[in-house]
């Protein structure tokens, strides 16, 4: 079985109030390195068998028109899921 992971992001000339709200929270807490912050969506798609080209087209055909709102988000990346690697946070 594989997985391809999606991430989603708000295009930058949109305002971003959770991002915003994040930065403040961190500013907060101390964390006063942190100028900015950007919140996005992780969507992770399983696959029965192998993650191949064909698959990632389909998920990026996905991605761009039912996981993302082209008109305020950029789809960032479509990628197969290393071994290893968190699926998600």
């Amino acid at each position: 079985m594989g997985t391809v992971v999606v991430d989603v992001m708000p295009k930058q000339e949109i305002l971003d109030p959770q991002g915003q709200a994040v930065v403040g929270a961190l500013r907060r807490l101390g964390q006063s390195r942190f100028s900015d912050v950007r919140q996005g969506k992780r969507f992770t798609l399983q696959v029965e068998g192998e993650v191949t080209e064909e698959v990632l087209a389909a998920a990026r055909e996905a991605a761009e028109t039912l996981l993302s709102n082209p008109v305020i988000e950029d789809v960032v990346s479509v990628r197969e899921l290393v071994e290893g690697e968190v699926a998600s946070s």
